[in-house]
């Protein structure tokens, strides 16, 4: 049987532009959907079509009659298996991609960080990213932002540097030196409250599941590493795992700016 006639119009959508190389992400910007509801559909994709390798369902969709054996016994597993694989593939070349870039960088900070939230927002299924950098003292800004509504963007930079409140993700986060993840920022008490953060990334910025990392230069923090969903979609161990190790990155990543700054500022002096 043909593609067409097993699929969906929208799986079919959706197959096509998997198979021509798209991400999660561009294919869920694109129909205005979710990332995980994009593999969702994958995943029934693959289920469907018996395949189990992204070439393979670029051929089923260029005509290959596929297998002529029954084996919907096994597809559903086949079909996990298979995206599983390549999702663990996906995450290897954009560490790989990251690292990279931050050898190669020359102290462009920019560039680097764009990266590494456009890639921890792609492999965690999140929309939006905001890296703090910490002043101290429950003090913090915002350096760079990926994702976020305009609104709440317009209102970190107003703020500058800011404090956070004790029960924030962040003000947890720098007490205890680890990750907080918050299931729906709404639904805590601190959101019945007056305090402004809080306020700001539920109502400007649309912040429903959230997650705040610490990046760590030894035992010193010297950033903050946030991601969050604009649904109730509780981040799991995977994802908080990723999150740390972009986190860990981009700590890597400031160092490596600071000390060619440094080097540069040092030369010209000469």
């Amino acid at each position: 049987m043909q593609p067409d006639t097993i699929l969906s119009p929208r799986e079919l959508e959706i197959a096509r532009d998997y198979a021509q190389g798209r991400t999660y992400h561009a294919i869920a910007e694109r129909l205005h959907i979710a990332p995980s509801t994009v593999r969702t559909h994958l995943a029934a994709i693959y289920r469907k079509l018996e395949v189990s390798s992204k070439l393979e369902l670029h051929a089923r969709l260029e005509g290959d009659s596929g297998p002529n054996d029954n084996q919907t016994d096994h597809a559903a597993v086949i079909s996990e298996l298979a995206l599983s694989l390549e999702e663990a593939i996906g995450r290897e070349r954009a560490l790989s991609e990251v690292l990279r870039i931050i050898s190669r960088s020359r102290g462009d900070t920019e560039q680097v960080m764009a990266a590494i939230l456009g890639h921890a927002l792609e492999l965690c299924d999140a929309e939006c990213g905001i890296l703090f950098e910490y002043h101290g003292d429950q003090k913090f800004s915002a350096g760079f932002t990926r994702g976020i509504p305009r609104n709440f963007r317009d209102w970190l930079e107003k703020q500058d540097v800011f404090s956070v409140g004790e029960g924030t993700g962040l003000g947890r986060m720098e007490t205890v030196h680890d990750i907080i993840n918050i299931v729906d920022v709404r639904s805590e008490g601190l959101y019945r409250t007056e305090e402004p953060l809080r306020h700001a990334t539920a109502d400007l910025g649309g912040a429903r599941s959230f997650v705040a990392i610490p990046m760590l230069s030894g035992d010193r923090l010297v950033g903050a590493f946030t991601i969050y969903r604009q649904q109730v979609r509780p981040f799991n161990a995977q994802a908080t795992a990723l999150a740390q190790t972009f986190a860990d990155q981009s700590v890597i990543a400031l160092d490596n700016a600071r000390m060619v700054s440094a080097l540069r500022a040092l030369t010209s002096g000469e």
